[in-house]
């Protein structure tokens, strides 16, 4: 752990918990499907239903995310964070108390209300904590833990009753609020609202920085950019509208599609349920337990290399891996070939390879890319606008599995999936920056490029001093005009 950074590394791993919450709930279909198809739970429900609850958490997603653009950008990023763990915990009472499946959707809906706010807040809030030469890594972290909530289902799912596998989802939320209840809240966020002598607290505890100069120097770099970005309007009508807003909103949302419809969520949900069509001749439990160990190991290496291999490549070459494998799954399905019985290992190992590919890409780096494009004004609205963006293209991506699969069979999904694999490959060669290793300033600066320095122009929402704390952002905004 780099010396000066001990803090940061441990506050990212409270929230990262937070992470590790949402992938246990985004993972709980993939062994309870299986369960349903198998009479192994006490809820009579039709393939319909099923569909229902593997998509509903993402109404709860989109809903969540706008809650949270509310709670953070009013009461701040650790409150939102806290908050997030509330509808999970009343989810769970609810399908341990009833058992059919409109009581499933409503715990669905609930979890997804939990995991969008967690989905929203936390890459912005390790955004606004970490130093830029880490802050592809801990970002990263988020999916990396994504993975391992997965894992931790995936791997005891199969083995345990549906009860049983409710009951872990009472504990889980409660390990990552007592961590998250340390965690301060992020000098940018107090900056924002005028808090400078809590903006500087929160640095020093976050930096491990004993030198005052630099310190203070720190801070007012900060000062100035948030000076800069806040004299914009906060609002969705600036971020839609705005002409330095316009790149980034372009390319946040075609790796939003790209990402969401290139099927790595669905596919998951459904995962025991297509390896059981594909006729391999393995157990299920160690076909998901498989899943989701190379899924948690792949997060290990994605998170380590985030910061070394740079965003676009990792981009590009995952997109266009996953395509690949995609398509050769897709094949297999339009092909059903019988004369060997190992063929029926390749569903299996074509997605496990795609997920292998999009765990060191595009799955993280699309996070990680969004989460820092956006200036402080508006990177709460557009995170908020991706995940409900991201939570309607899920619920139509799982919804419309079931349906899909009717009109066109397997080899139709998989090659749905594939095509919108490719485009993100392409999307991403021409119109995606390199983000790795620049600060966020230099970040707008590339974006918006000649505009940047416009934003002296029209002050708005200026920060101000609240009267009992530093007054050099008086001082600045007095010698500006």
């Amino acid at each position: 752990m780099e010396k000066g950074r001990r803090a940061q590394y441990l506050v990212a791993a409270a929230v990262s918990l937070a992470a590790m919450v949402a992938g246990a709930t985004q993972a709980w279909s993939t062994p309870v499907i299986p369960k349903f198809h198998s009479n192994e739970t006490n809820i009579i429900i039709t393939d319909d239903q099923i569909s229902w609850v593997a998509a509903l958490a993402s109404p709860g997603y989109m809903a969540g995310s706008m809650a949270t653009r509310i709670v953070s950008d009013k009461f701040g990023r650790r409150t939102a964070v806290l908050g997030s763990g509330l509808p999970i915990l009343i989810g769970t009472t609810v399908i341990l108390t009833t058992a059919s499946a409109r009581c499933l959707y409503v715990t669905r809906y609930l979890w997804g209300f939990g995991t969008g706010m967690i989905g929203t807040v936390s890459a912005m809030y390790l955004a606004e904590i970490a130093d830029k030469e880490i802050r592809g890594k801990l970002t990263a972290s988020i999916r990396f833990m994504l993975s391992f909530g997965s894992f931790i289902i995936m791997s005891i799912g199969p083995f345990i009753s549906f009860n049983a596998l409710s009951y872990i989802f009472l504990a889980l939320p409660i390990c990552y609020l007592i961590a998250c209840s340390f965690i301060p809240e992020t000098p940018y966020f107090y900056l924002k609202e005028g808090k400078v002598n809590a903006a500087r607290a929160s640095l020093k505890r976050l930096s491990g920085d004993r030198n005052e100069k630099a310190v203070e120097e720190k801070l007012l770099a900060m000062k100035l950019d948030v000076k800069k970005e806040m004299h914009r309007s906060g609002s969705a009508k600036e971020m839609f509208t705005g002409k330095r807003y316009r790149k980034a909103l372009i390319i946040a949302s075609g790796l939003k599609v790209t990402q969401i419809m290139a099927g790595p969520i669905a596919i998951q949900q459904y995962f025991g349920r297509i390896v059981q069509e594909s006729k391999t001749n393995v157990n299920i439990s160690i076909v998901l337990i498989t899943f989701g160990a190379v899924k948690f190991i792949v997060g290990i290496i994605s998170s380590a290399i985030v910061d070394k291999v740079g965003r676009r490549p990792l981009l590009i070459y995952s997109y266009l891996g996953s395509g690949i494998a995609l398509s050769v799954v897709g094949a297999y399905f339009l092909i059903q070939p019988t004369s060997s019985p190992y063929y029926t290992y390749i569903p299996f190992v074509g997605i496990i390879l795609s997920s292998v590919v999009s765990i060191l890409g595009y799955e993280p780096m699309a996070f990680v890319v969004s989460a820092e494009i956006f200036p402080l004004n508006v990177k709460s609205i557009a995170m908020t606008f991706l995940n409900i963006l991201g939570g309607l293209l899920n619920f139509l991506c799982v919804k419309g599995y079931q349906p899909m699969k009717n009109i066109a069979g397997l080899t139709g999904v998989f090659w749905f999936y594939a095509t919108f694999a490719f485009i993100g490959g392409v999307f991403s060669f021409f119109m995606v920056p390199e983000t790795n290793g620049k600060s966020l300033r230099e970040i707008q600066i590339e974006l918006q490029g000649d505009l940047y320095d416009e934003t002296y122009e029209k002050p708005q929402n200026v920060v101000v001093d609240d009267g009992t704390e530093d007054t050099e952002l008086q001082k600045l905004k007095q010698d500006e005009t």
